[in-house]
């Protein structure tokens, strides 16, 4: 049976709707899977390009619907366009972007974001915080959540190998407690339980050069400390390539990799090649539940 996926249009001031509509339209995802645009009207003109609350809102209300589609079983999976942070906040709204949002709208106590390319996959154990902040969040309940759920995701995809790298928080990995004390006190140790648990978990691997053992193949995923540290590198090697999964939910949701891009907002040049590989890999996912939920 061909899966069923709802592409979320985004901030309607942005690109989301027109690479929603190209997305489509493209002959790979109409041979892949079924597919529905979720939008959401606004009681005013929208005016491409600008941040507003009433985008905001219809953002929201699109990702609301789409939600609800997906855990009705109306969908099988949701391919969200991108949000603007700060168009959430003027309309109100205490979420920073999709990821807190959907664990809201799913009950999932547990998620984490991951990004999946051809070329390299990984995972932020941190995500849209000040880096002043990290060190005091990466704690061994956290970090031991996202290795988890890397693991139990990674079957869907690679079901021959589940191998998860954890990069270092400091240069070197620390280099001994030379260059800090958090790669020695909280990283090595939960690395050290989650093998105990039966996971193919290694580190903390200097970041410098973990991603490069990564695109080797030497592992299949690469947990990050922090925002940058883990994008940086992916979109790198995969700018547009790379889709935003949220890997916990009891729903399928992928996403673009990149944002709103309002300077390019009703001009028609939107590249949809993001969207295209988000809805593709839901469609991938969706069916690799399915088959697991037969099994």
């Amino acid at each position: 049976m061909r899966p069923r996926v709802a592409i979320t249009a985004g901030d309607p001031a942005g690109i989301g709707p027109e690479i929603a509509e190209k997305a489509a339209r493209d002959p790979r995802v109409r041979d892949a899977c079924d597919v529905v645009i979720v939008s959401a009207e606004t009681p005013t003109p929208i005016r491409m390009g600008e941040v507003s609350a009433e985008a905001g809102k219809a953002a929201y209300d699109a990702i609301v619907r789409g939600v609800a589609a997906a855990r009705a079983g109306e969908v099988d999976a949701i391919a969200t366009g991108p949000v603007n942070k700060l168009a959430f906040a003027r309309a109100g709204l205490p979420w920073k972007g999709h990821t807190d949002l959907l664990a809201h709208l799913c009950g999932a106590p547990r998620v984490a974001m991951l990004f999946h390319s051809p070329s390299l996959v990984v995972v932020l154990a941190t995500v849209h915080v000040p880096l002043s902040e990290v060190p005091r969040l990466l704690t061994p309940e956290r970090l031991m959540d996202t290795i988890e759920l890397t693991a139990d995701w990674l079957p869907l995809v690679t079901p021959a190998r589940r191998r998860i790298a954890v990069a270092g928080l400091n240069p070197h990995a620390g280099e001994n407690g030379l260059l800090g004390s958090e790669d020695d006190a909280v990283i090595a140790p939960v690395v050290a339980e989650a093998r105990n648990r039966g996971l193919d978990v290694s580190g903390p691997w200097p970041a410098d050069t973990v991603f490069v053992r990564a695109r080797h193949r030497e592992f299949d995923a690469v947990v990050a400390c922090y925002h940058d540290q883990g994008l940086v590198p992916v979109k790198l090697l995969a700018f547009g390539e790379a889709v935003n999964v949220t890997i916990g939910l009891p729903i399928v949701r992928t996403s673009v990799d990149h944002g709103t891009a309002f300077d390019i907002a009703g001009k028609g040049v939107a590249n949809e090649g993001s969207m295209v590989a988000a809805v593709l890999l839901a469609a991938r996912l969706a069916q690799a539940r399915n088959v697991k939920r037969v099994e």
